[in-house]
This record gives C-alpha cells, structure tokens and sequence, in this order.
C-alpha cells in the first residue's frame, strides 16, 4: 500500500437496469462518467460493491457503487472505509437531491440527511455525518406526486436532452473535492449553469 492518502468516491443509486435511468440513481451516472475519466473497468468487491480503482483528479482514488438497494447503503460504504481505512472526511458521496433545482450541484461537508434514506444508511454505519457529499438536483415532484415515486421515475425527456451535461458538470465537481477544499469548489459550482 501507498502512503499517498486514499479517497472514496461513492454514487448512490438502486442496482439492475429497471432503475438505470431513474433520478435516483443519478449518483451511478456519475460515477460511470468517473469510472470512464479514470480509464477503469467495474470489478466486484467482498464489500457489496462494483470499485473501479485509479487516479482521478491527479488523486489515488477508489470509486465504489454499492450492490444493494439504496437504503442499505451505508452497509457498503463503511466495509470499503475499514477495508481501505479511508478517514470519513475524504469520503465523498454523489447522490440525488429534492430540494435542489433540476442539473444544481451542491456540495457540502455533513449535515443531516433529509429524507434521503441512502444518506442516513451510510450516516449510521459510518458513526458520522461528516462526510462529503455532491447533491444532484433533480427538482421537486410536480403538483402531489409522492417524492419516493418521483425519484423512482427516469427523467423527462426534456431532462434528457440535457442531462448528460449536468452529469458531467457533478462529475467534476466530485473531482474538485479531491484537489481543494470544499470553499473554493462551492465557489464554483454553486454557480447555476444559465
């Protein structure tokens, strides 16, 4: 093993194809475009998890999917931290946003989990919320849809249109996390694209 310090890199989503497209797993989407920056290949782990090990942002980086439903993610996420021994603080997890506009990123560094079941899964397992997290807006559900059927939904197709840029602009700012800290990326990317 390296000295240089390891970060952890995760996207939330459900696993199987029915969900491939659904706004929750807008956090796999992600970390597919990652996996690709980094030149890498899905492999299985032991810990429930698809990794793709490399450098990413010039920073030894694993990223990780979780082979579980969302709501057991945090299972996972806490077997990869032991397995690597990677501190909370260079966690990063990518994962869907309600209250964030449609292709918003924010970033941020714990806090609660609002509502997000993936969230409070890794929260728990984990001990803390200090981790840091790239929340994808995907808006609100329109008129009374429930919110856990909306984010099992795919995008609109006016959101598709589009989509593969804001993936890409999450992307980055998952990169950005690795090389600064977290002010300087949030000066960047809480810029709302025009």
């Amino acid at each position: 093993m390296s000295a240089e310090p390891l970060w952890l890199v995760v996207g939330l989503g459900n696993p199987g194809p029915s969900y491939a497209g659904n706004r929750h797993n807008v956090g796999f989407m992600v970390l597919d475009l990652l996996a690709d920056r980094v030149g890498g290949r899905w492999k299985a782990h032991k810990g429930r998890a698809d990794l793709v090990e490399g450098r990413l942002a010039g920073q030894r980086a694993i990223l990780a999917k979780p082979k579980c439903y969302m709501n057991e993610s945090g299972g996972p996420v806490a077997s990869l931290r032991d397995f690597f021994k990677v501190p909370a603080e260079r966690i990063v997890v990518v994962h869907d946003e309600l209250d964030i506009p449609y292709a918003a990123v924010r970033l941020k560094l714990g806090g609660g989990d609002n509502g997000h079941n993936g969230l409070r899964s890794i929260t728990t397992s984990l001990g803390t919320r200090e981790y840091l997290r790239v929340r994808v807006g995907v808006g609100r559900p329109p008129g009374r849809q429930d919110p856990a059927d909306f984010v099992l939904k795919d995008f609109s197709g006016t959101e598709k249109k589009d989509l593969g840029f804001h993936v890409d602009r999450a992307a980055d700012a998952a990169e950005a996390l690795l090389t600064g800290p977290l002010e300087a990326a949030q000066n960047v990317f809480h810029v709302d694209p025009a």
